[in-house]
């Protein structure tokens, strides 16, 4: 499967694969096919995993709003948009936070909003990984934006 590639104007790029399972002949299958979605992707969306935990990195730092890290990033979509990525994070940190919990407990914090201790806690569950989010996405298997 191809799609959208943010880094490029008119740029298509790899985000998954269609799998078949053969039911021809003698094969046990049931003739149907699944997607396999690479981990660094986020199913249903333009932008990939390595380009938002990026932004959650900065938000992380310190960076004073959502804005200045959009601009300091040089994200190419719009800031609309990047208000409306935070949005759909924040609606899922409920299961995010069930599922990371079941892994390791949630690190002591001294941040108060729980999108920032949520952000933490998944750096230090994938710290080994360049990109926690497809860390996640690659460990739970299931998308981080649901």
């Amino acid at each position: 499967m191809r799609g959208n590639d943010p880094a490029a104007a008119a740029g298509r790029i790899t985000r998954g694969q269609r799998a078949f399972c053969s039911d021809r002949g003698r094969r046990g299958g049931c003739g149907k096919t699944f997607p396999l979605f690479l981990a660094g992707i986020l199913p249903r969306h333009t932008f990939n995993a390595a380009l938002l935990w990026a932004l959650f990195g900065k938000l992380l730092g310190g960076t004073a709003s959502i804005k200045t890290a959009a601009e300091t990033l040089s994200l190419p979509f719009s800031l609309e948009a990047v208000y409306g990525i935070i949005r759909r994070s924040r609606r899922r940190l409920d299961a995010v936070r069930s599922i990371l919990w079941r892994e390791q407990p949630a690190p002591v914090s001294g941040r108060t909003d729980p999108f920032l201790q949520t952000l933490e806690h998944l750096g230090e569950t994938f710290a080994m990984h360049p990109c926690a989010i497809a860390g996640y996405q690659r460990y739970f298997q299931r998308g981080f934006l649901g």
